[in-house]
């Protein structure tokens, strides 16, 4: 992760690098951000096999969770296991690398638990806020 000192001096060489959308970081970030990515990586405590994981996320699609897994093992996250049974399984753990996400992602967690009910709020106050403007200019809606 950059530290403030990095990306402060990737800002004085003036680049920012970080902001860039060449940047490394984006194509990481955007997998790791995707909901179902974070999903499946908390499901996985221990190996676990497909079904598993599809019947503990409520709403993923068999497809939707094929990408995320080809693409949390693409990225060294996950690996994928073939069990010797009939007929064939396959079960799916988290590498070394995948595991040093659970930290930072359970403090994310936590903060999402710890403010849902604030941000519901505001969300709420929003909406109200933009209905009752509907069918007023745009230049006259104060948000």
């Amino acid at each position: 992760m950059a530290t403030s000192e990095t990306v402060g001096d990737a800002a004085d060489a003036g680049t920012d690098i970080v902001y860039r959308s060449d940047c490394p970081s984006r194509p990481i970030l955007d997998q790791i951000a995707d909901k179902w990515s974070m999903m499946v990586m908390a499901v996985l405590e221990k190996p676990t096999r497909f079904n598993e994981i599809k019947r503990r996320l409520e709403g993923v699609t068999q497809r939707v969770l094929t990408q995320t897994l080809r693409r949390l093992e693409r990225n060294g996250m996950v690996v994928r296991r073939v069990l010797p049974t009939s007929p064939v399984g396959v079960e799916y753990s988290l590498t070394p690398l995948g595991e040093s996400l659970r930290e930072p992602f359970g403090h994310l967690y936590d903060w999402t638990v710890d403010n849902a009910s604030e941000i519901r709020t505001h969300q709420m106050d929003y909406d109200h806020r933009v209905q009752s403007c509907e069918g007023l200019p745009e230049n006259l809606i104060v948000r």
